[in-house]
């Protein structure tokens, strides 16, 4: 193993014994390899640099390199943002460790050198993150690598796997330039992308966000604080705040687009879809503090009649969502409330057995302008799941669940 801090500086040979140049920087290129290092750029004094390719590396060792080729096989640097450099890029550079679930700082990039082809292949194994990085960083140039060396390996390592490094770039351009995975960072629950996001500069959650497809976006955003949801929304623009919002549930949309500026959340919800805004804006009439700011209109209603069967084949069928089957509401003839049935209930219960004969009692509900703290102790008393919000003629208009009380009791404190 090298570390990328024993390459950079060091002197470049060409094959014939000739000096070079220095290294002053290296390129992964991730069109070619992801994990590659697939140029050297080379310094030569007041001259233009030239770059050398990985299939031009004869060796590697810390503080020099050589070449398997002569410098005239060897190009003039051309800039590309298609690359990553290590030293602009990753040294000193906040980055995501996936695996750790939060933002690390590169001290130093660690190297494999394998024979390829009978040229040498650096490929980037770990970046680390800990004392021991820290310190080559501190005597690099000072102390030989060999002395660097002998005090690194009384100190504790700390280093990330490269294939759990995602990389944060706030350049939008440059970002789809470099086509840099967010398969792993999306692969978090979107609780530790929030709190991975809180971390991280304004530009910095911008690019997270960008990486993200809309449901999980959707969900990181909702776990933000209400500070920070309308600063990374009012930043986006207005088609893919809509996008967005439209995978967000109906409560949690509302709460948002409350937040935001006047003119902000008018473009939103115009381009948001004609059902979803029209849910969205409903929620809106109700102020925050009550039952309908809080409800969801997310709901799953049936007949008191229906059969257990008939209502799992319902379920199957219109492909509902687990988030939204704590309570099954059961209406009457009338289409007005007539109970609500909790799911561990439905599981347990006989196919052909009625929906009203599973329901819980009592048979409990609030007008959407109940005060929360009515819901509170209803939902203390009870000890429910779910609590479904009915209208003057005792229609089912939402629910609330135990979730948007905890959320809400969280917000007081």
């Amino acid at each position: 193993m090298i570390h990328a801090t024993e390459v950079l500086g060091a002197e470049t040979f060409d094959s014939a014994g000739n000096l070079v140049g220095r290294v002053k920087e290296m390129f992964i290129v991730p069109d070619e390899q992801p994990n590659r290092v697939g140029r050297l750029m080379l310094a030569r004094g007041k001259y233009r640099p030239i770059v050398a390719r990985y299939d031009q590396i004869g060796s590697v060792s810390p503080g020099e390199v050589r070449l398997s080729t002569d410098e005239s096989a060897l190009e003039l640097y051309q800039p590309n943002e298609g690359w990553l450099a290590m030293q602009k890029d990753l040294l000193d550079q906040q980055i995501i460790d996936t695996n750790g679930r939060k933002v690390v700082r590169v001290n130093d990039v660690d190297l494999a050198d394998q024979r390829t082809n009978g040229n040498t292949e650096l490929r980037v194994t770990q970046v680390d993150v800990g004392l021991t990085g820290a310190v080559g960083r501190l005597l690099h140039g000072i102390v030989p690598p060999s002395a660097i060396r002998r005090v690194q390996e009384k100190l504790p390592q700390r280093t990330i796997r490269w294939d759990f490094v995602n990389i944060i770039e706030p350049d939008p351009l440059r970002r789809v330039k470099l086509r840099l995975t967010s398969e792993r960072l999306a692969e978090l629950h979107p609780a530790d992308i929030a709190d991975i996001m809180e971390e991280l500069s304004p530009d910095e959650r911008q690019s997270i966000v960008a990486t993200l497809d809309e449901e999980t976006a959707a969900e990181a955003i909702a776990e933000l604080d209400e500070r920070l949801q309308t600063q990374v929304v009012e930043k986006l623009d207005p088609e893919r705040a809509a996008d967005i919002i439209e995978e967000m549930n109906p409560d949690e949309a509302a709460d948002l687009i409350q937040n935001l500026e006047p003119e902000t959340s008018r473009e939103v919800l115009e381009e948001m879809d004609t059902r979803e805004a029209a849910d969205v804006e409903a929620l809106l009439n109700f102020s925050p503090d009550t039952a309908g700011g809080m409800m969801t209109t997310e709901i799953v209603v049936v007949g008191e009649d229906a059969t257990r069967g008939e209502v799992i084949d319902h379920i199957r069928f219109h492909e509902i969502p687990p988030d939204e089957l704590d309570d099954i509401v059961l209406i009457n003839r009338e289409a007005k409330l007539a109970g609500t049935v909790p799911v561990g209930r439905l599981l347990l219960a006989a196919t052909d057995q009625r929906m009203a004969e599973l329901a819980f009692e009592p048979l409990l509900s609030v007008s959407p302008h109940t005060k929360d703290k009515d819901v509170f102790e209803i939902f203390d008393k009870y000890n429910l799941r779910g609590l479904v919000v009915v209208n003057e003629e005792n229609y089912p208009i939402g629910a609330i669940t135990v979730d948007d009380v905890v959320s809400r009791m969280l917000a007081k404190l």
